[in-house]
């Protein structure tokens, strides 16, 4: 296939509609884009054909698709079962070939690539060879684009840029993983106070245990099996419960619970596509699985509607340890539920005015999706605290503040920690007596690269810069989200777990060791973070004042929905298919000096003073 990069080419990216994955595909937009080149991302109904590409109109769809978007370079992405995304793919491919749609056979599409595991790539490499583009997970951003044969002038300076905090701890890490010594690591053993196991557990509970006995961090992780069978995977994911619990080595079982029961629990699945993660459709599966997890605290993410009844529901099978709720998010703005966005805030509003009797914890999961959607870090730290501060008023009691890093990947880690630090400080000022905060940290989603041994590298380098957050504070963070090393190869099974959990431990242990040391620096004391700091710090400050002077019952739904529809949060990569909200899409980000800020048609930042005056001056023409 031709190679030449042409600017007036267009790049478009289909998936399965099944596969929930997308943080690749909105990352290589926004590098194309911040490029200069045209960008297509298919809609639900053009991916959702792909499943069954043989099915009639299907491939139609498809193709009317690339035309009338004028697309002339493929991208193709599945990170989920090799052998399906093989079939996935070769079967698109091979109606490509029949159809003459090739630029070898006098058709318009000039390049074909495929992003997926590695087994999945050599799969589709075992069938047609090399002639497409594969990308198996670890490629660095610069990578990618010269696979797509992006001039070198056309390359981000930004991304070629070296950063020293970030070789720093990457050599660290390497040695540590090369020396073996976190095979060593002895679990934390946060089961020994008198609550533990029994119906009147808590979070809270475990935390204070652990803060006396001075082993903090709570170790969470993220976990689930593959298996088209519904009752196996069930049986399979109980057996992996009781597993972790033997290790001694996780406080907070969190389920990887699948789409359908995230959208449809409860009801009849008939033959509806599952996408993966733990299949639970029942109270009585909900309440087998906290059984068989005891003595570790259980959480679960909430579903895509009728979220205050599931809160109780959670309540009544799991003890949950904490809620999650995303606010603007899993609905149908990014295509994960059926509620509008209104519809969604109130629902989670309602539900945690229900949590908050309860005495359990809130987790808003908000500052990082609005990251995926290619989100400023003023949106960022902006989003995380109007969440945590509509919480309070709401009457919880406690907030878990998860910060995730590395989102998007290629941010520099000394912006990581100005970003994670403003937004701690932020959040910090509102508790009293009556509202405390647990910081929680975690690698971002699609950070690791599909080679093991490189990846056990990159966990331990980020649980570095997790505890450089709040390098003077020993309990900081009090829970990590470990998100297994394998992550861009395939599912994490209990060993590939019960490692990861040690990799992190040993590392934030040796880290501290180091820092005591004069081995690596305090940064603390950084003088990059700290000026980065500041320019955040002032520009999310004069933001939150503009919107609590100007947006009328800010912290309510109507609120919430008025920020988002005004644009004051930016969501350049957002698919919003039917342009509801052309305000929040409108404004352009790009990757500056190691973090990401909105910008101008000329790629110069736009202060975050100016943009929201600029949009209250709209708002009241």
């Amino acid at each position: 296939m031709a190679t030449k990069l042409l600017s007036n080419d267009v790049f478009g990216f289909i998936k399965p509609k099944i596969d929930i994955h997308s943080m690749g595909i909105y990352t290589i937009s926004n590098l194309l884009r911040d490029c200069g080149y045209s960008v297509v991302i298919a809609k639900d109904d053009v991916n959702e054909a792909v499943e069954d590409i043989a099915k009639l109109n299907n491939y139609s769809l498809v193709k009317k698709w690339i035309n009338d978007n004028n697309i002339n370079r493929i991208g193709f992405s599945y990170r989920m079962d090799p052998q399906d995304g093989c079939d996935y793919f070769l079967n698109l491919y091979m109606r490509f070939v029949s159809d003459k749609m090739l630029a070898i056979s006098g058709g318009p599409i000039l390049e074909i690539s495929f992003a997926g595991l590695p087994d999945t790539c050599q799969l589709i490499r075992n069938k047609i060879g090399d002639s497409i583009i594969f990308f198996s997970g670890n490629e660095t951003p610069i990578d990618s684009l010269k696979r797509y044969h992006v001039p070198m002038d056309l390359l981000p300076s930004s991304l070629k840029d070296d950063n020293e905090y970030d070789k720093m701890r990457y050599d660290f890490a390497k040695k540590l993983i090369e020396s073996e010594r976190w095979k060593l690591e002895y679990p934390q053993d946060h089961y020994g106070y008198k609550e533990c196991g029994t119906k009147n557990d808590s979070f809270i509970a475990r935390l204070n245990y652990a803060r006396k006995k001075h082993s903090l961090p709570i170790i969470r992780t993220h976990s689930g099996p593959y298996n088209s069978n519904r009752i196996e995977a069930l049986k399979e994911y109980n057996s992996w419960c009781k597993e972790f619990a033997s290790s001694r080595l996780l406080d907070v079982l969190s389920i990887g619970s699948s789409q359908l029961t995230q959208s449809n629990f409860g009801e009849d699945w008939e033959d509806k596509p599952n996408g993966g993660g733990v299949p639970v459709n029942s109270e009585i599966e909900y309440r087998i699985i906290q059984e068989n997890a005891s003595p570790m605290l259980v959480r679960t993410y909430s579903g895509t509607k009728n979220v205050p009844s599931l809160a109780k529901m959670h309540e009544r099978t799991l003890n949950i340890s904490w809620h999650a709720l995303s606010f603007w998010w899993f609905n149908e703005l990014d295509g994960r539920g059926e509620n509008s966005l209104l519809e969604n805030l109130k629902e989670h509003f309602e539900a945690i005015k229900y949590i908050a009797t309860t005495g359990k914890p809130v987790e808003p999961n908000v500052p990082h999706h609005f990251a995926f959607r290619g989100a400023d870090d003023v949106s960022y730290i902006v989003s995380g605290f109007l969440a945590a501060k509509a919480i309070k008023k709401l009457g919880v009691k406690y907030l878990i503040l998860q910060n995730m890093l590395n989102t998007p990947k290629y941010t520099w880690g000394v912006q990581d920690l100005a970003k994670g630090r403003v937004l701690i400080k932020l959040v910090r000022e509102l508790e009293d007596n009556n509202f405390k905060v647990s910081l929680q940290t975690r690698a971002g989603l699609d950070y690791f690269i599909p080679d093991l041994e490189e990846a056990k590298i990159q966990l331990a380098a980020v649980t570095c810069m997790m505890d450089d957050l709040e390098p003077e504070n020993d309990n900081s963070p009090e829970i990590i989200h470990v998100v297994n090393y394998s992550e861009a190869v395939r599912l994490a099974t209990p060993p590939i777990v019960i490692d990861s959990i040690k990799i992190t431990l040993n590392a934030l242990h040796q880290y501290r060791i180091a820092r005591q040391l004069g081995i690596i620096p305090n940064m603390k004391y950084d003088l990059d973070v700290k000026e980065r700091y500041d320019k955040l710090m002032y520009e999310v400050r004069a933001a939150i004042k503009l919107l609590e002077e100007n947006i009328p019952n800010l912290y309510s739904p109507e609120g919430f929905f008025k920020v988002f529809e005004e644009g004051f949060l930016a969501v350049p990569y957002l698919m919003d298919y039917e342009n509801k909200f052309p305000k929040a899409t409108l404004w352009k980000t790009s990757l500056k000096n190691g973090g990401i800020n909105v910008v101008d048609e000329n790629g110069n930042i736009i202060s975050t003073e100016k943009r929201y005056n600029q949009i209250l001056q709209n708002m009241n023409l």
